[in-house]
């Protein structure tokens, strides 16, 4: 799947907006972006299959938490760019 097919989906986007804010397990996703537990999982285990998100069992609870950083660049004419991208990172977390 390419960089636009995994955050071309408008439930991904918003689950990868979460989690730009803090760490969440299943249920708040669901709540927050508004969707059942298996359309959930199916759109985290896409994100965890890029290597974009990654999760940790805290109690009986699975947390997932953004690990790499999502760029998106569009610009009008004349450049008419649109670039997606998950830029590598370096150890300190910086390009």
């Amino acid at each position: 799947m390419d960089t636009i097919e995994i955050i071309g989906s408008k439930q991904r986007l918003e689950i990868l907006r979460c989690l730009s804010e803090q760490d969440m397990y299943v249920s708040e996703l669901m709540e927050f972006v508004g969707m059942d537990g298996k359309t959930a999982t199916h759109h985290l285990n896409i994100l965890e299959e890029a290597d974009i998100v990654s999760s940790y069992m805290e109690g009986r609870r699975r947390y997932f938490r953004l690990d790499r950083n999502v760029r998106l660049e569009i610009s009008r004419s004349p450049e008419r760019r649109f670039i997606a991208r998950f830029p590598e990172q370096t150890n300190d977390g910086i390009e």
